[in-house]
């Protein structure tokens, strides 16, 4: 007489099991998120202060102006021309892209030119179309960091563009990026400018024109935001260093 012995599973193992598959599950579904509807990322510099600080985490949705290769990243080489679904942004915009020059690199700055424009800063005071912007003195700060980190006194303005997007500027002085020569903005392109216009590397100088297919996607809101004492080795700072009044802020 013969044995037949089989093996079957037990309650404990088909639990464990329902679980892999319910995480990989969410892990795949994180994913697809990330690629196709919106990515967090982190402000590292001061470039756009005073309306993004460094700590911010915020959110860009990817589906804005259509898909490019970049709003794919790291798989761009799925799309590796044009874009699907196209739609145009608008002046006044902060977008998150990827320079010609640096195209492995991640920036965030706030469109002020289209196609066609001619921009031009003169004595501090941005100029497009020949006409200069609107701008308001609203007070000063030491809220505006300088590029090594230290406060600085800077002078606050609003800034109103001609579609009547209003934001407010960091002018810390006048530097050699206040007064430039006049560019015309080629077709397909786009001219980006930080809000902290001192401590800003953008379409004025090293960034350069930023192509449409280039763009990842307009910034929304942040998500959340800590401060610089803030570290991972020390978890209790996360909450000390947690910015409670930057929390779901919307980005204008």
């Amino acid at each position: 007489m013969s044995m037949t012995t089989s093996a079957t599973s037990t309650p404990a193992m088909d639990v464990f099991w329902d679980n892999v598959k319910t995480i990989l599950y969410a892990l795949a579904l994180a994913m697809v998120l990330r690629f196709t509807i919106a990515q967090p990322f982190r402000i590292p510099s001061g470039s756009m202060q005073p309306t993004l600080a460094v700590g911010d985490y915020i959110v860009v949705t990817k589906w804005s102006y259509g898909y490019g290769r970049y709003s794919f990243a790291p798989l761009e080489g799925l799309l590796p021309h044009g874009r699907l679904f196209a739609t145009q942004p608008q002046r006044g915009d902060v977008i998150v892209f990827r320079p010609a020059p640096e195209p492995y690199r991640d920036f965030i700055k706030r469109l002020i030119g289209l196609p066609g424009d001619h921009i031009q800063m003169i004595d501090g005071v941005l100029h497009i179309n020949g006409v200069a912007v609107p701008r308001e003195r609203i007070g000063t700060t030491t809220e505006c960091p300088d590029g090594a980190g230290y406060a600085t006194e800077a002078t606050l303005y609003r800034e109103t563009l001609p579609n009547g997007v209003s934001y407010v500027t960091c002018d810390k002085g006048m530097t050699e990026l206040d007064n430039t020569r006049e560019v015309v903005v080629p077709p397909g392109n786009y001219f980006m400018m930080g809000d902290d216009r001192d401590n800003s590397d953008d379409s004025r100088r090293m960034v350069g024109m930023v192509p449409f297919e280039n763009l990842v996607g307009p910034a929304q809101f942040v998500a959340v935001s800590f401060d610089g004492t803030t570290s991972i080795m020390r978890p209790w700072t996360l909450f000390t260093g947690f910015r409670g009044e930057r929390f779901l802020k919307s980005v204008n």
